[in-house]
């Protein structure tokens, strides 16, 4: 976990912040999720979308998945044109508490060195709920220049996850429902199934019954007896295109977990690789 702040935050924390000291990013989702943000954001907020910051969309979803990551230069000039500096707290919020954009925005400001980065427990609607401020305005902000030289957590790519998946050393974690894991039902990708060899634990476990991320003690006692002794670089952790995984590393993170490696290209690769899968038809 952070050594400076915790990787989540409460909306009555939120309310007790200078507004002028922090940067606020709204990561909602959805086809017309910028329209959504015009209409009401939180008040300052900046805004975000997946495809055109937080991945590079390749022609073949079978070269990355469906949402790699855009290179360093790219996700450089993205954090510039927000008016990001390293130095700034930034918390990033969705409407599905972490499990649209904003833990994938916390893992890769993460990834490139930045701490001061929390994603809001509850989101949007908790915000809502204790009375922040919203807006419709258009927020001004002066552009910045971001550094970054690489990615600094841990990434798995599909060799990676081929040889993990057949050793008992390592372990390879499915975050995505239980049906879709289970091969009954898949309403993205090609084809229905998972990766050999995987275990499947859905990040709506790491929820409470409110929509709430679980206490960081609740959720240590859990990953910790998932992982055992397990070494760190040899837990890989992915999805069906590598975002929603984020929310399970975000989960580990703040119960003091380290990090482990990020699948970006998740099930939406493998699927079309070749590769072997478990499936209904085929075990």
């Amino acid at each position: 976990m952070s050594t400076l702040l915790s990787p989540i935050i409460s909306a009555e924390e939120l309310n007790k912040l200078n507004l002028f000291e922090i940067i606020l990013i709204d990561a909602r989702a959805g086809s017309n999720a910028f329209e959504v943000y015009q209409k009401e954001h939180l008040k300052g907020a900046r805004f975000v979308d997946l495809n055109q910051d937080l991945a590079s969309i390749p022609e073949n979803p079978a070269n990355g998945g469906r949402h790699p990551l855009p290179t360093n230069e790219q996700f450089a000039e993205t954090l510039s044109k927000l008016g990001i500096s390293p130095s700034d707290h930034i918390i990033v919020y969705d409407d599905k508490n972490g499990s649209n954009f904003s833990a994938r925005f916390w893992w890769m400001m993460r990834a490139v060195g930045h701490e001061k980065i929390q994603v809001l427990n509850g989101g949007y609607q908790a915000a809502l709920q204790n009375d922040f401020p919203t807006s419709s305005e258009t927020e001004t902000f002066q552009k910045t220049t971001y550094p970054i030289q690489k990615w600094k957590l841990p990434l798995a790519d599909i060799e990676d996850v081929e040889k993990a998946r057949k050793s008992n050393q390592n372990l390879v974690i499915d975050v995505r429902d239980k049906n879709r894991f289970d091969g009954l039902t898949e309403p993205l990708d090609l084809i229905a199934g998972h990766i050999p060899g995987a275990i499947n634990i859905p990040l709506t476990e790491n929820l409470d019954e409110n929509g709430f991320f679980k206490s960081a003690e609740e959720l240590g006692q859990k990953y910790k007896s998932i992982v055992g002794d397990k070494k760190d670089e040899n837990i890989i952790v992915h999805c069906g295109s590598g975002v929603t995984a984020c929310h399970t590393l975000l989960a580990m993170d703040y119960a003091g977990i380290a990090i482990p490696k990020l699948y970006v290209g998740s099930w939406s690769e493998w699927s079309r690789n070749d590769r072997e899968m478990a499936t209904q038809q085929k075990e």
